[in-house]
């Protein structure tokens, strides 16, 4: 790995690091809607190595995000629910190489990862 390699990877660490919990719940849906959209244009390209990375790469950031929740909150039943939802239609999506799946579950994420954007920023505010 080169040395311009290197200080990338050594930002994005140190981002993550340093990063406030709902940063980083945000950074992992950001990146979810990205392996989403690579994902479904790998599979509308034919390239099914591809839309198999980046579709694994979704289903373990889903993985992540259901670990993440705690039974303290009361609307964790309701996104676990969603987050198995999720995974087992983006299994399906890959295995069946079907892009209209996987653009299905961008529809579910997109309006989340708003949410958790703005919930975000209400924290962020509210610490200021």
């Amino acid at each position: 790995m080169n040395a311009a390699l290197r200080a990338q990877q050594r930002y994005r660490d140190d981002a993550v690091l340093s990063a406030p919990p709902e940063r980083l719940v945000t950074m992992l849906y950001d990146r979810l809607l990205l392996d989403i959209e690579r994902g479904e244009s790998a599979q509308r390209s034919e390239d099914w190595e591809e839309a198999n990375a980046q579709l694994q790469h979704a289903q373990a950031i889903v993985s992540e995000l259901s670990s993440s929740l705690t039974d303290e909150w009361s609307g964790s039943a309701g996104l676990r629910s969603l987050y198995v939802f999720l995974s087992q239609t983006l299994i399906g999506a890959n295995i069946g190489r079907d892009p209209e799946r996987t653009r299905a579950c961008h529809e579910i994420i997109a309006p989340l990862r708003e949410a958790w954007h703005e919930a975000a920023r209400t924290v962020a505010e509210a610490r200021s």
